[in-house]
């Protein structure tokens, strides 16, 4: 298969899973295990998957120079990502709080025009720009509840802050990663990420009550840690080694259609023109973005 197309279609599943996982993760959060207790869980989980993957690989240095940059990668793409976007949930509205998450895209390409000195195709910024619009629309018009809002205002900047700290680790690790073995240096991201979240969060997965947990949610929280976390991660960091990390960045505009779709299976929403409408310009958008023309190539 064509190496762009298996790219494409990693981030395609990486996506699905991630739409999925926002209900799955919110049955575990925060009855059971509060939200930076579940960071720590989550990423020292995938730590210890990947070292455990690591020792049935050939074994591969890391340049000294890398480690610094595999770091601050971990800080932006795990770190700052997973806290801001926990804690600024817990203070303004799901519907804000996604809404400034599809803000990605549009930060990714600015920060690859500028780091990367990648060059801005028109088709490119106009996919971006209308599959934001299709994605604002199907958020704002999916949910009519009211939802109270401790600090809206610091919920939405915090939302903003994960965006862009996410888009900035998709910018900064297309280098790093198509040196090494993607396990090789996921290992070595999870690890850093772990000893920069454990300090956060250490205190309240000491409180989580172990033995009084049901097993659904012994395995709702294995397939955040294993499929969330894990697969997501590898599957991104593969796409990102063959695509540019706007092409990557743009497929979080089809998250509110999973998310839609998966409402809709279970009846819990309905469909009509405006959501059909939204959910075309964001296929619009993503097509726009992901297209391949013959002049250019690794786009």
């Amino acid at each position: 298969m064509n190496p762009r197309v298996l790219a494409l279609t990693a981030t395609s599943i990486a996506t699905l899973i991630y739409g999925i996982t926002f209900t799955v993760a919110k049955e575990v959060m925060p009855l059971y295990i509060k939200p930076f207790g579940f960071i720590v869980l989550r990423v020292g989980g995938a730590a210890s998957v990947f070292w455990l993957l690591g020792l049935f690989l050939k074994k591969e240095q890391i340049e000294k120079s890398d480690y610094k940059k595999i770091f601050i990668a971990a800080f932006f793409g795990i770190a700052l990502n997973m806290l801001t976007f926990f804690k600024g949930l817990s203070y303004t509205t799901p519907i804000s709080g996604a809404v400034m998450m599809v803000t990605t895209p549009i930060m990714v390409l600015i920060f690859s025009s500028i780091l990367l000195k990648e060059r801005l195709f028109l088709r490119k910024i106009i996919g971006v720009v209308i599959g934001l619009i299709g994605a604002v629309v199907l958020i704002l018009y999916g949910n009519n509840q009211e939802d109270n809002a401790e600090n809206m205002m610091l919920g939405n900047f915090l939302v903003f802050i994960n965006a862009a700290s996410y888009a900035m680790y998709l910018v900064l690790v297309r280098e790093v990663i198509q040196k090494y073995n993607p396990i090789v240096f996921v290992k070595w991201l999870y690890l850093f990420g772990f000893l920069l979240v454990l300090p956060f969060g250490i205190s309240e997965l000491l409180e989580v009550k172990w033995q009084v947990m049901p097993v659904s949610i012994y395995l709702k929280a294995g397939f955040v840690v294993l499929f969330a976390t894990c697969v997501t991660y590898l599957f991104n960091l593969f796409a990102l080694s063959k695509l540019k990390p706007t092409t990557v960045s743009v497929f979080i505009y089809l998250q509110p259609v999973i998310a839609s779709i998966y409402a809709l299976i279970v009846g819990s929403d309905n469909l009509n023109a405006v959501k059909i409408g939204a959910t075309l310009l964001i296929f619009l958008g993503v097509f726009l973005v992901t297209k391949q023309t013959p002049a250019t190539t690794n786009k």
